[in-house]
Order: C-alpha cells, then structure tokens, then sequence
C-alpha cells in the first residue's frame, strides 16, 4: 500500500495515491478512510470529508478526516439544507474563507467543526447529476487558491465515476445511495406521437465509460485535445466564411459556437483537466457536467438557449477527437431513444426496425423531430422535464404517448398493465387491417376519401398497407431537412418521381417547399426573426426566392413525365400570392414546352389556407385554384393567437370550438359553392372524433398520418353523415367554449366507433 503519509501535490499524484491505496482492497468504509485521508494530507487540509445523496434526497456523511469519526452516517441534511445542500443545488464549489458566516451555514456539534472557517466544497457530478459533496477545511481564514480548486475537482469527478463502477465501493455496499436513479417514476410531458412502447433506454449521447477517464500517456491526450480543438475552431469559422452557403444570419447562431469554441476558460478547463492526468473525452464529460449542473436549472430561456449551444459544442468536439462523424449505433431489438431534444436526421439515423419510442426533454409537437416520430409511426413524448438526469443507460422504460407520460423502471404490475394495452392496440391494428380494401362510405351512402400525409421514402413503403386512396399531402421539404446540401434538380426530380411510382394510379398532392420559421436549413441563408411563425417562411420565402421554387417546379415536371402533377402552395395569405406563384408555374410548363419536354397529362395547382385572411376573400382566390386544401394546425394557431409550438399556449385553444368550426364550415361552403374540391390534411383529419365533426360539416376528403387511417375509417362505416351534420350543426347555435364533450355525446348516441 502506498505511504500515505507524504503529501505530494498535484492531481496526478494525488489520483495515484488513491489507486494504490485501494488496490490493498480491504471493508469499504476503510477505504472510504482511507481516500479522504489521502486526500487531506495532498491538500495540507485539516478537514476533508465526503457526503453522498441518499435516494430520499438527504445528504450522510460518508466519511471524514478531522471531524469526529462518530459522526460519520450519523450526521444529515436535508435537500437543500447547509453548504452541502447549496452546493447540490448551485452544482458548482463553494469557497469561503469563513463558512460559519455564510447565511445558508447549519452548525452541527456532533461533528465537532466548531474550529475550522476555511471551507472549500465541490459537487460530486456524474451525468450534469450533483451526487455528493467532497469538502476541506481549515481552521485558519483563508480562501483556497483557483489551483485547489481544480485539483479538488478533478479528484470528485473521478470518485464520482469510481462510485458509479463500484470501483470504490461496491454498488451493494452502497445500497440506498442515489448513485444513478433506481426507483419507479413516472413523469409527466405531452403528447408528440401517438403510442404505446415498452423497452430498453439509448441515450443519444451515451457518457464517457470510466475505463477512458485516465490517461497513460498525459503528453498524448494534450496533443489529441490539442489537434481536436483545432480542428474543431477551423471548421466553425470555415462555415462563418460562407463555404457552406451560411451567411449573414446564420452567424449569430454560429458566432456563438465560435465565442465558446475559442472562450479561454473553456479551453484552459479542458487543458488543465487533460495536464492532470484525465483523458481528453473524460475532460470534455467533465466540462458537460459542469455545464449542465450550473446552467440546467436557469429560468432565463437565454441561459438555457447557452447550455443547448455549449452541449453542441462538445458533442462537436467529442467527434472530432473520435476521428469520424456520426457512427450508426448498435440498438437493442426495443430501444427506447431518450434525448434532451433531436434533430430530423438525428432521428432517420437510427435502425428503425430496433427503435420502439422516443422520449424527450424538450421540443413540441411541431418540432421537427416529433413531425418525423409520427412519419415513421414512433411513440413519442416530448416536454418530460429533467428526464436525462432521471435515466440511465439501459433502464427498462415505458413511453405512453396516449396519456404524454414516461414510465422509467417501471414496477411489475405497471409493465403487465401496458402490455395489456400494448396487445388491445395490437388486435385493434389487426382490425383495421382487415379494413384496408373496404371503400370508406358512410352508412347513409356518404362516400370520404381518405389520404395519407407523407415526405420520407420509407412512408412510400407503407402506401399499399394503410389502404390510403393517396397521398394528399407530400411535405416536400423533409428532403432538404435531412440534407447535407442543397438538393440538385437531379436530386429532386428522382425523389418526386419515386413517389408518383410508388403512387401507381392513386393521386398524389406535392406541397412546395415549406421552409423558414422553425425549419432552418444550416445551408441556407435566413435571418433570426422575433415571430418566426409570422415571419418569412413557406411562399414567401419561394416568391422572393424565385429561383428556389422554379427549380423545385421544374424538378416536379421532369418527374411526372406526362402523368397527372398536383402542386399545391403553402401559407398562401393573399389572392396576389397566389397569382404569382402560379404565374412561375405557367412559365416553367412554358420552358418545359419549348424544349419538346412532356407537359403533364393533367397540371392542377391549388393553395393551402392556413392564413385566416382567405377566409374572407375565397370568393377571390376560388376561380383561380384548381383546388384547395386546409392546413388546420397553422390555421388555428394563427386565428387564435397562440403558439402551437409553445406549450404554455398550445393547449389554450381546441379545434372544436365554435370559431374554429365556424371558419372550417365557411370554407366548405364557400368551395360547394363553386365547385372546388377541397380537402383537409392537417392533424385534426386524423383524429376520429375531429374526423367525425370534419364530415358533420361536409367535407368529403381527408388526408393524415398513416396511423390514422384504419381508425378514421372505421369511424367513417360507423357513421351516420346526415345525423351528424343536423347535431353538429346544433352545437355551433350559440355555444360559449368547446364542444367537445358535447361532440363527443353526440357520436355515441349514434353508435359512432371514435
């Protein structure tokens, strides 16, 4: 056993000191003694004591040098209580050259610390998680040096790390200590996906392994680190020169990576944790933890926007000392992806036979993200507060996105109770199977046609199973999200022309680009707007942008190959928008023409309304569209004022209300009246009970996800249009809020399957 009677400074040293100390092995509180011991005399620290959370929150005394030995699992704090406490709540050192005169002191006798002022406390982190405390003392007044500091710090990552691999103590030894989560819990978010999903956690960034926290060759990881950070600065400020088609705008987002990227005390952190003796990933973790345990709990959104940028700058980094970009991980046949939040190609990334749910901290249910979890049929919850701290790596886990919760190690009876649930939905899909070649009439003879949004390849797969008459909505833009680049005309025209083959004879509506808002591109320019949902986005940005939209038309051309093309136009709010638009259709049929290419069989082109101020000028823009189709989640957001994005806001409106009823009964009124076919293709048509009061008010066309095609249409054979148009009818005379309730009385009084 090493002699621990010297003390040599520094952290390698110290580090080694511990290492040889616990090879003797030996009862577990010995050696518990033994580190703090060492780590006392390394330090010329009077006091050094180490506190652990218990899975109640309380804070034990774990062992200690100078204070009374009989305190040790004696003395403890509760959540929040004393320097311990505030030091778990800040996730950051407290150094003070005279603890008792801190306000947030609690004097405990049995431990007989009355001589000591000097105090210097550091968190204990493992995952941005603050798991226990490692406290000097000293009886003098003095406040420890920024070197102690780092060196304490350094010391508690890695006991932090060595506790977690029962390196230390043995993980039964520690039994009641909240190292990593272990109790049930469910928690509480919202909807994003619709589903049930039982399997095995995957974080997205999965941690640092303790096997790579040590260095053997402290020269070679400086040099790594070095070439990494680089590396790293060159390719930020390469996209700010606009090598990669990012200018003006895009550089506030990037200016900041490239602040933190070349910010002196993230690198002198980084440096100083590789000098003493960490590896160059096992800096990088140790900077994340600090990052994370500081900025986690800030209220200002600007603080929390900072942590985003910092987690993206090491994930960043982090590759770059790997060697490679993204490497496709090896999934569990259930897994289940917990992220703070994810990106569209993040998510395509993965094996999506393997991939049972997705749960995340963040985003909404417009995100890009949750858009694509529904494309690809994916369970998913979104909105789950403090979820990453909460789970580990391989922790069974349930994602109900019925009820927008998350079940992490759920109990036996939790999980027997949603397979059950998992197998009624099962038998209900079967249902709907058995449905799939049945024409959706209505019992009163009604014909409705039922179509299917789409934008990703692996959703043309699925056309033929879902027993959609088409696809009445391609979201055309998924293409360019999932990108590297611009797409080419090349690019474009073969994935267009995919589609209308997978179609065969079925219709298929392609929506130009719906770009801007929350859908920026790195590669294309845009600039930071205060209300980006109002702002330059989707025509707007193709009118003023012309040359991006005539390629697109021009692409849809080629493809269709003399076959019927529908083009339809997104967030058209004036008939003067949508006359240009047009117009650049016109005349790419006209350049298309003049070089002997194939006009379409049939062109029609049609506009979407999702801006109330078509509602009062249909009589307008009607005579000039081939057709319309209402974009309902945009429309209501904007004819209610609130964020669909936003979850503070999102819930304060419903689509069954009277004025939303009211505008979608005023434009199918006004379409029967000149005869345009009109459709609606936003997530309401997909929703047996809203699918219900679409048909009540006349409308015979509706396209949605996949998975709500088998339910829609067995609503659909269930009901009765003509009862439900003379109810539904009733409801809108006069009623003050929802009526969904009401809706809802009225579908079962005629035997409506909802």
């Amino acid at each position: 056993m090493a002699n621990t009677g010297v003390a040599i400074r520094g952290q390698r040293s110290l580090l080694k000191q511990i290492r040889e100390a616990l090879a003797g092995g030996g009862p577990a509180q010995a050696r518990l003694d033994m580190v703090v011991r060492i780590i006392a005399r390394s330090m010329v620290a009077e006091v050094c004591s180490l506190y652990m959370r218990r899975s109640a929150g309380e804070m034990e005394l774990f062992a200690t040098e100078g204070l009374d030995p009989g305190a040790v699992h004696l003395t403890r704090m509760k959540r929040g209580e004393g320097l311990i406490g505030e030091i778990m709540r800040l996730g950051r050192p407290l150094n003070l050259a005279d603890a008792p005169e801190h306000p947030a002191f609690s004097y405990r006798p049995e431990t007989g610390e009355d001589p000591f002022h000097a105090f210097l406390g550091v968190p204990l982190l493992r995952g941005g998680r603050a798991i226990g405390v490692l406290v000097v003392q000293n009886r003098t007044e003095r406040v420890y040096t920024e070197d102690e500091v780092e060196d304490l710090q350094i010391v508690a990552m890695v006991l932090a790390e060595m506790m977690a691999g029962g390196e230390l103590i043995s993980l039964g030894e520690l039994a009641g200590v909240e190292i990593a989560p272990r109790k049930p819990e469910r928690m509480k978010g919202s909807k994003f996906g619709d589903g049930l999903a039982y399997g095995v956690a995957v974080l997205h960034e999965p941690p640092v392994t303790p096997s790579q926290l040590l260095a053997e060759d402290v020269v070679a990881e400086e040099e790594r680190l070095k070439t990494a950070v680089t590396a790293l600065q060159a390719q930020i400020d390469t996209m700010l020169e606009g090598q990669h088609g990012l200018v003006d705008a895009s550089y506030e987002v990037l200016e900041t990576y490239r602040m933190f990227a070349h910010d002196r005390g993230w690198n002198r952190s980084l440096e100083d944790a590789v000098h003493n003796g960490l590896t160059a990933e096992a800096a990088v973790e140790r900077v994340r933890s600090e990052h994370r345990a500081r900025l986690g709990q800030a209220r200002d959104p600007y603080l929390r926007e900072r942590l985003h940028d910092l987690e993206d700058l090491n994930d960043r980094l982090l590759r770059h000392l790997s060697g490679d970009g993204h490497v496709a991980r090896e999934l569990p046949d259930n897994a289940i992806l917990i992220a703070r939040n994810l990106g569209p190609a993040d998510l395509l990334e993965y094996d999506r036979k393997k991939l049972r749910g997705l749960l995340l901290e963040e985003g909404s249910a417009a995100s890009h993200a949750a858009i694509v979890a529904r494309a690809l049929d994916i369970p998913c919850v979104g909105r789950i507060s403090n979820l990453r701290d909460r789970v580990s790596e391989g922790d069974m886990v349930i994602v109900d996105a019925e009820t927008g919760e998350a079940y992490l190690r759920p109990r036996p009876d939790v999980v027997k109770a949603i397979q059950a649930r998992i197998d009624v939905r099962r038998q209900r899909r079967e249902e709907f199977a058995k449905l799939r070649d049945t024409p959706a009439f209505t019992r009163d003879g009604a014909k409705i046609t039922l179509l299917m949004n789409a934008g990703l390849d692996v959703d043309l797969d699925i056309l033929a199973e879902t027993g959609a008459e088409g696809i009445g909505l391609f979201r055309t833009e998924f293409q360019f999200m999932v990108a590297e680049e611009m797409p080419r005309f090349n690019a474009q025209a073969a994935l267009y022309e995919r589609v209308m083959d997978a179609a065969g004879d079925r219709p298929v509506t392609f929506r130009t680009l719906d770009l801007g808002g929350d859908k920026v591109l790195p590669y294309l320019e845009a600039e930071r707007e205060e209300n980006p949902a109002l702002g330059w986005r989707a025509i707007r940005m193709g009118l003023d942008r012309p040359a991006l939209l005539r390629l697109q038309l021009r692409a849809l051309l080629a493809a269709a190959r003399g076959r019927p093309l529908r083009v339809m136009f997104p967030l058209v709010a004036s008939v003067d928008e949508f006359r240009a638009a047009r117009a650049l259709v016109d005349t790419e049929v006209a350049w298309a023409l003049r070089r002997g290419r194939a006009a379409p069989a049939r062109l029609d082109v049609g506009a979407m309304i999702e801006a109330p101020s078509l509602i009062w000028h249909l009589d307008a823009l009607l005579p000039m569209t081939d057709f319309v189709s209402v974009g309902t989640n945009d429309l209501m957001q904007y004819m209610f004022a609130a964020d669909r994005g936003n979850p503070r806001v999102s819930d304060r409106y419903d689509f069954l209300s009277p004025p939303a009823l009211r505008a979608l009964q005023q434009i199918q009124l006004a379409c029967a009246e000149t005869g345009t076919p009109v459709s609606v293709c936003g997530e309401m048509a997909g929703r047996p009970l809203e699918a219900f009061t679409l048909v009540a008010l006349g409308f015979e066309r509706l396209s949605m996800p996949p998975a709500g095609i088998g339910p829609v249409k067995q609503m659909v054979l269930s009901c009765d249009r003509e009862a439900a148009r003379r109810g539904v009818s009733a409801l809108l005379k006069g009623s003050a809020g929802s009526v969904r309730n009401e809706i809802e009385t009225l579908a079962r009084k005629i035997y409506l399957a909802v």
